[in-house]
């Protein structure tokens, strides 16, 4: 009897067991990330210049990790934080009853929270800036407060040499200054993701 009553209690002990597996929820699925991403336009302040000049950037840019290939050693992958996309920079100046336009086609863009720097090489412009690569920073505001542009161009990105004289220095790839301007129209969206991981080398097995 008493050999009984202890394989029922083992018995009853399984059952429960197998109840509570099979009402347990499944394992989480690891979420997927978004691509990271900037895209939006805006007006920024920029006190350097006459109060009715019309400063302006658009960005529509794309991660697209490891697709820009580049001979240099280390380089055959490209880079983590190759990126595609399109920059605009706008710069009316009714003083000078002129406005200068660029276009830009994004090669880098990297993302930490919601800032994100881009960089883009110009394709067509009418201030002499094609084949010139530009770096933008972007800040989504958040709480109420502006988003913010920093740009390479103006204020950074000044090589002095040692004579004294100076001139605007090559932009590398994802680099631009911390976003120093205010969005006063207009405004971005940053998603930002964390960077993709290095993919395996063609006939190298894990």
């Amino acid at each position: 009897m008493r050999n009984r009553t202890r394989t029922l209690a083992l018995a009853g002990s399984a059952a429960l067991v197998a109840t509570l597996v099979a009402a347990a929820p499944a394992p989480a699925t690891p979420t997927a990330h978004k691509p990271a991403s900037v895209h939006g336009g805006g007006t920024v302040s920029y006190p350097y210049v006459p109060a009715d000049h019309d400063i302006r950037f658009t960005v529509d840019a794309e991660a697209a990790p490891w697709s820009r290939p580049f001979p240099a050693p280390g380089g055959e992958q490209g880079m983590p934080v190759d990126a595609r996309g399109r920059v605009t920079v706008f710069h009316a100046m009714p003083d000078q009853d002129f406005t200068g336009v660029a276009e830009a086609e994004v090669d880098c863009m990297v993302t930490g929270g919601r800032t994100a720097t881009v960089t883009a090489v110009v394709t067509s412009s009418n201030v002499g800036w094609e084949g010139k690569r530009i770096g933008i920073s972007v800040q989504d505001g958040e709480r109420g407060a502006p988003d913010r542009v920093g740009f390479s161009r103006g204020i950074a990105n000044v090589d002095v040499k040692a004579d004294g004289s100076a001139s605007a220095a090559p932009v590398g790839t994802c680099m631009a200054p911390a976003p120093f301007t205010e969005v006063v129209k207009g405004g971005f969206k940053v998603t930002p993701a964390p960077l993709a991981p290095r993919p395996a080398r063609a006939g190298v097995s894990g």
